[in-house]
């Protein structure tokens, strides 16, 4: 066996062990799918009609219709990207819970490959953040959204969705080798879960003031999010769809080298 073959092996192990984990103590699973389902409700039920009113050219019935059955079609695409970053809290934790516990020095005793241990944790978050957030999407139409996108178009949002899921699960497992205790892990990513909201994953940026509003839109998320709702609704996306994969490449490529630095750190102590 090659030394890729021993590698993959090995990764697929940690793997299997991080899927048991979470069938075993669902309630992190079930933490990142609570928070966008909490958010859902809130803003389409609550705030609905109050935000849906002031939003110009909502895609479903225009401005002033003041539905909450409208609004969620345009609100719903930020708040399934909010399952993506609630992800990143339950990474953080996972991880540093391995590094505080001591269990990866037990693995450093064993034959078992350096990358396996952030490879098992990385593919096995970003294979649960997918499915919380298939779960989000299904409330989500559920309470009346009515995507208009094409398979195509289908593949592209879900490709989307995958890469910004592995950008932020790249930074979350940094996050939770540097965290001194778990408590710190689970609060350190919290920022990334409310980002999209300084985006325009309630309102558009164009009704924020001025500093809030060059924020908003020169942030990582409101292109991903303008991406998402024009790919399932149909608006128009411009050179959102590029930024967006720009933004994810970046972050996924920067969460990589610093999870790979900061074990390499942290095992070599």
């Amino acid at each position: 066996m090659s030394t890729f073959s021993y590698a993959v092996s090995d990764s697929l192990t940690m793997l299997r062990r991080n899927a048991k984990h979470a069938l075993r103590y669902p309630a992190m699973t079930f933490s990142v799918v609570l928070m966008p389902m909490m958010m859902l409700l809130l803003f389409n039920y609550a705030f609905g009609g109050a935000l849906g009113a002031g939003i110009a050219g909502a895609p479903t019935g225009g401005a002033g219709t003041g539905s909450g059955t409208e609004y969620i079609d345009y609100v719903a695409p930020g708040i399934i990207l909010m399952a993506a970053t609630s992800g990143a809290v339950a990474t953080a934790v996972g991880v540093c819970v391995d590094m505080t516990e001591g269990i990866v020095n037990r693995f450093r005793t064993m034959s078992l490959s350096r990358a396996a241990f952030l490879t098992g944790h990385v593919v096995g978050s970003t294979v649960q953040t997918l499915a919380a957030i298939a779960v989000v999407i299904v409330a989500a139409v559920a309470m009346g959204f009515r995507p208009d996108a094409s398979l195509v178009e289908w593949a592209a949002a879900l490709g989307l969705l995958t890469l910004l899921t592995l950008a932020l699960t790249w930074v979350s497992a940094a996050v939770g080798l540097i965290a001194r205790t778990p408590e710190s892990a689970s609060n350190i990513p919290l920022p990334l879960t409310f980002l999209p909201f300084l985006g325009s994953a309630v309102v558009p940026t164009d009704s924020m003031p001025a500093g809030l509003r060059w924020f908003a839109e020169y942030q990582p998320f409101t292109p991903v999010i303008e991406t998402l709702r024009g790919l399932l609704t149909g608006t128009g996306i411009g050179s959102s769809g590029y930024v967006a994969v720009a933004w994810c490449a970046g972050l996924t490529l920067a969460g990589y080298l610093w999870a790979r630095s900061a074990f390499t750190r942290t095992t070599h102590r």
